[in-house]
């Protein structure tokens, strides 16, 4: 009798590792929207990157090598939208407005300042900002008029980026995503006519892509935030509230969000960095990877929307008090995570064909590129698994500062460095190149495994109302 209790007990603890349908439920009504913002997003860089491909390759490279300190600021400004969605979930759980406004507050205050680093940076110097990048003359002249109609972006990506996170974890995932839409076809619409000088405009190339940019995150500046300051009822969030005090507040939000910041920084340099060692390789590799960008970013579009929705789900439960609860499910995303890596291997593999044809490059980048997409199909498994993670379960739980250690060591200590001698110095296969850069990928889906096996990665946060505690 009691090895037949033993047995049914043992199934239903391993069932329970794969959900529930209201777990299902919930991160689907989250992760669909969120996966579709994505998509759109995808679709605006593919657009981008084949209306610009027709003027040749030194006019992609530029624009895809200057986008690369632009996405310098927008992952800063994930790192400090996420890290206040740790608390902003936590707080949505615990019902506490107050303190869940008073994070925000904080929040912004962050992206005005690093909005304004950046602005004045580009200002300043974007000759310096490209050569960062790449030593190709022509590659660099073209960069600066990339970046010098980009200078308004800032502010406009910043503010943007970090309310659509806030609303995202109160539930609010329909009107980021109707914002996308809309944004897809101002982007679209802009590029077609400044790029090519459609409908009397002027023939701007480069310059036109830029614009084009420019004027779809002037929409969405306006569109997110004028739902997010003067309409939304569920924080209702007004323009006074950034003047609140926060003070009593800022040590826990640097506690928490502050590792966020700093790895997802650390996370962009090195990003950055990968992209110095690529430019040194040569712009046909370069070139290949701005092909390749659309694929990866293609194949990830699932992971994202899951992992954003794995991080509200475990803050939300944990803010409830739940801590077994969020243990378990965290074990039920990594499932999910493992079965979409290896879904996103699949689309990789059926899809690199057409979109690599589908891009007007040489045929030395079009080959590069298969070669590339080689690694990637292998790295995406473990990118999936990665991302939920950290991005989602573990970040969610607070444990953000392990997660910066994590990050600092991979990312500089293996994939940097082993990226830069299998480039640069050993000339190995582009396959090993790009699988050596992205090494971290790997480690980390290790890694995180087992911290979340332990249950460390469970951390108290507390508010106006008292310590979050555990059930």
């Amino acid at each position: 009798m009691s090895e037949i209790t033993q047995s049914t007990e043992e199934r239903v603890r391993i069932r329970d590792y794969f959900g529930d349908k209201e777990l299902y439920k919930k991160m689907i009504k989250i992760a669909i929207p969120i996966s579709l913002q994505s998509l759109i997003t995808v679709g605006i860089n593919l657009m981008d990157t084949v209306m610009l491909s027709s003027m040749g390759d030194a006019q992609l490279s530029a624009s895809s090598q200057a986008a690369q300190f632009i996405n310098l600021f927008m992952i800063c400004c994930m790192g400090i939208g996420m890290g206040a969605s740790v608390l902003t979930s936590r707080f949505w759980g615990m019902h506490d407005l107050y303190s869940l406004k008073r994070a925000i507050t904080i929040m912004l205050r962050f992206v005005f300042i690093f909005a304004t680093v950046f602005t004045v940076a580009t200002v300043i110097i974007p000759d310096g900002i490209m050569r960062l990048y790449i030593a190709d003359q022509e590659i660099i002249d073209y960069g600066v008029i990339y970046l010098r109609w980009m200078i308004p972006t800032y502010i406009c990506t910043g503010l943007s980026l970090t309310c659509t996170i806030v609303l995202r974890t109160v539930g609010r995932v329909r009107i980021p995503l109707i914002c996308s839409i809309l944004a897809f076809f101002v982007n679209v619409f802009s590029n077609w006519v400044f790029i090519f000088g459609m409908l009397g405009a002027p023939r701007m190339e480069i310059g036109g892509a830029a614009l084009g940019t420019l004027i779809a995150r002037i929409f969405e500046l306006c569109f997110i935030c004028g739902y997010f300051f003067f309409i939304d009822k569920r924080i209702s969030y007004r323009l006074r509230d950034l003047f609140t005090k926060c003070k009593d507040m800022l040590n826990e939000y640097v506690k928490v969000s502050i590792p966020v910041l700093i790895s997802d920084a650390l996370l962009a340099l090195g990003n950055n960095a990968v992209a110095m060692v690529m430019g040194a390789i040569g712009s046909t590799f370069v070139t290949a990877n701005s092909v390749t960008m659309v694929v990866q970013q293609l194949s990830s579009v699932l992971t994202q929307g899951i992992s954003n929705a794995s991080g509200i789900i475990t803050g939300n439960t944990m803010g409830e008090g739940n801590y077994k609860k969020a243990q378990r499910q965290g074990y039920t995303f990594v499932i999910i995570g493992t079965a979409v890596g290896l879904l996103a291997a699949a689309i990789i593999l059926i899809l690199r064909t057409p979109i690599i044809n589908f891009y007007d490059v040489s045929d030395e980048a079009k080959s590069l590129a298969y070669h590339l997409m080689d690694a990637i199909t292998l790295i995406v498994v473990f990118q999936s698994l990665s991302s939920i993670l950290t991005k989602g379960v573990l970040r969610a739980g607070g444990d953000t500062r392990f997660l910066m250690i994590g990050d600092i060591l991979f990312l500089w200590v293996a994939s940097v460095p082993l990226g830069y001698l299998a480039g640069l110095v050993f000339n190995l296969p582009p396959f090993w190149i790009y699988t050596f850069l992205k090494i971290d990928q790997i480690i980390k889906c290790v890694w995180c495994f087992f911290r979340l096996r332990s249950g460390k990665w469970l951390k108290k946060i507390n508010s106006a109302k008292g310590a979050d505690k555990a059930v």
